[in-house]
Order: C-alpha cells, then structure tokens, then sequence
C-alpha cells in the first residue's frame, strides 16, 4: 500500500460509486468517540423500546474496528429514492387510503444497497488485491448516520435524519468497511438553525428533543419494530399510516431540493401505493406474501399487517362496509393481539356511527323548531 496514489484511489473510489449508482460517496475516519455518551444516555432512557439488538453489542455501535477488525476508514455511499410522483400529501389526506412509507413501496433496499456496495468493494479489490472489505446497510451495530455526516454526506438533523442542502433526507445511507487509510472529507456544517418543524408536525412527538428521538412513540417504531399490541394512546394519532411515517421529512425544507431517482428497484409497486385500506386488509396471508416478495414490508409478518390496517380502519371515516368487513375478521381471527385491535377499530367505528346519527337527530330536531308556530 505504501506504493499507492491514496489521494487518487480516492477520487477513483468516488468516480466507481457513481458509475453503480450511488449519488454520493464519502470518506471518514473511523473515531466516533464523540458520540459514546449520547448513544449511551439514549439507551439508558429505554429510548430503544424493545429494540434490544441497539443495546446487545455496548459500544460496539461506535467501534467500526471492533465490527470488522483491520478497519481503518469507511466509505458512505447515499442512494437516493424519491421517485418523480411521490403524491404524499394526497395519500395522507384520504384517511380511506393506505399510507407506506415512501422508502418501504419499492424493492428491499438493503439488497439493493449491498450489492451495490460488494461491487465497488470489488472494483477497489482490482486495484488494491490486499484490500479487506466489508458492506453494511442498515444490517449492523454501527452509527451509520455520524460515520455519514463525518463522511461530508450531510449533518444530523434534529429529526436525527441525515440532511444535505442539495438533496434533502430522501435517501438511503450504506457502507463499505475498509483497511485502506485512504483520505478522508470533511464533514458539512449542521444549517437546521432554529427550525423546529419536524418536531412540531410528528404525530406523536416522538422527537423529544432536538437530534433526540424516543423510539416508542415513533409511528414507524410502533408500525414496524413492534412486536405486540400498539398503545392505545397512539392508535389515533396514526391515521392511516400502515408501515412507517415520512411527516418529519414532508415538513423539512431542505427536501425541496431533494433529488429525484431513476433507480428502477425504488419505484413504487401499484399493489402497495394508493390502495384502499379495505383492499389490504381483505388479502390473505399467501397475498401479502406475494405481493410483499422482495419488499421490505415482508418482514413484520402478516399479524403486524393485518395489525396497523385495523388501527387505519379504525381510524378511518365511518363506513358500514368497514364495520361489516371488521365484524367478520374477529371471528376468524385466530391471533389475540390482532383481535384486540379489530375489538378497538370496531369501537372506533361505532362511536362515529353514533355520532354522525347524534348530529342527524340534532339536525331533525332543529329543522322542526324552525317550523313550530312561535307560541307553540
């Protein structure tokens, strides 16, 4: 190595990243020192929820060495995935409409990703035979969003998203683990200012605090990680989100300037994108397998799916039809915690139905006020 142009290898790394596909690629050293106490403080809070694996392996999180040992730098490589027509705000806005979020409607995109990266790790490997290498997408103990920022890739917003001024937040972070001291970037300065948007609009205020995210009231964590029953406090700030929430990146004004792709494994699939709610939850277990091969939704199972359209339905405008199709469910149902949530979308249904007949009958009686002679 000592015969090698570091400095070009570099520039040639960057070069062979945007020929496979990545937008960006940046370098960072591996000392992520800095960060041990946050990460720590964090887990202490239980912020984590029942995402034990974040606490399984200390601080190993920010230890890229002891993660692969030999690592010198990493390469962080961004995949942008915003397709030409995202329709958010018309998705969100018909409470009758399934909502996924917009990362989850395409391909798996760790699988992307990682071959993406085992390519350029590859295409190092040519020149440098002595290179070890290893690739990582969203798949391993490490603080990916630090290492990216470090890598000039953007800075941590206060949504705890990576940002960049010319490309919002809408993409995909991976790495490649390298034993090359090849240079690194410098980071980005932190332009959030005294913007608090994405703490004000989440549904829940899962944001605590700035950068500070409290997993168990996040609607993606409660859609996605969780195992069990979603709290009942939750349920109605959900809405119609099914698998995951964008509203904190929606609000970001960075992302005006997000970049769209042309990445054929992120366009959304018609059978996930602007479905009834109904429609989704009428598939079968062997449907949502079909319909969800190689996507990432596949991977809550079909009782979490079937979970998170009950709480939607629920949550949607009073319709016989829904009432009917719930009613019907329950008693097939062969799964408590699915049954529970059904038993709480029907109550929900039900109190509208009341409600909407309430206002009817206030409405009649008014109506026959305003006939009756004034004395009578």
């Amino acid at each position: 190595m000592a015969t090698l142009d570091l400095v070009q290898l570099a520039d040639d790394i960057k070069q062979w990243g945007r020929e496979l596909g990545f937008a960006q690629i940046g370098i960072a050293d591996i000392d992520l020192s800095a960060h041990e106490p946050e990460l720590q403080q964090w887990l202490d809070a239980n912020y984590h929820g029942e995402m034990d694996y974040m606490a399984r392996h200390g601080m190993m999180r920010a230890r890229p060495d002891e993660l692969h040992p030999g690592t010198l730098r990493v390469i962080s490589a961004r995949m942008d995935y915003l397709p030409p027509d995202a329709s958010f705000a018309k998705d969100l806005k018909q409470p009758d409409i399934a909502y996924i979020s917009r990362y989850a409607l395409g391909r798996d995109y760790h699988k992307t990703l990682r071959k993406r990266l085992k390519q350029l790790g590859e295409k190092i490997k040519q020149s440098v035979p002595e290179l070890d290498y290893r690739p990582f997408v969203d798949s391993a103990p490490i603080l990916e969003r630090p290492l990216a920022a470090n890598a000039g890739l953007g800075w941590v917003g206060k949504h705890s998203l990576v940002l960049d001024e010319h490309a919002g937040s809408w993409f995909f972070l991976g790495e490649l683990l390298v034993n090359i001291p090849l240079p690194t970037d410098q980071g980005v300065e932190e332009k959030c200012g005294h913007c608090t948007a994405c703490m004000t609009i989440c549904p829940t205020q899962a944001i605590v605090e700035p950068y500070v995210v409290d997993a168990r009231r996040c609607i993606s964590y409660l859609t996605i990680e969780l195992q069990g029953a979603i709290p009942v406090e939750f349920r109605p700030l959900i809405g119609n989100r099914i698998y995951g929430c964008d509203d904190c990146q929606l609000i970001c004004p960075w992302n005006r300037y997000a970049k769209l792709t042309n990445e054929a494994d992120f366009m959304p699939r018609a059978a996930l994108k602007g479905q009834q709610l109904l429609t989704l939850f009428n598939w079968s277990e062997a449907e949502f397998l079909e319909q969800t091969q190689g996507s990432p939704i596949r991977r809550i199972g079909y009782q979490r799916w079937q979970r998170n359209l009950a709480v939607a339905l629920g949550n949607a405008p009073h319709d016989q039809a829904i009432i009917d199709r719930l009613q019907i469910a329950l008693g097939q149902c062969e799964s408590t915690m699915v049954a529970e949530h059904i038993q709480w979308a029907l109550i929900q249904q039900q109190q509208k139905a009341d409600l909407m007949l309430t206002k009817k009958t206030q409405r009649l009686i008014r109506s026959i006020e305003k006939g009756l002679p004034r004395d009578a």
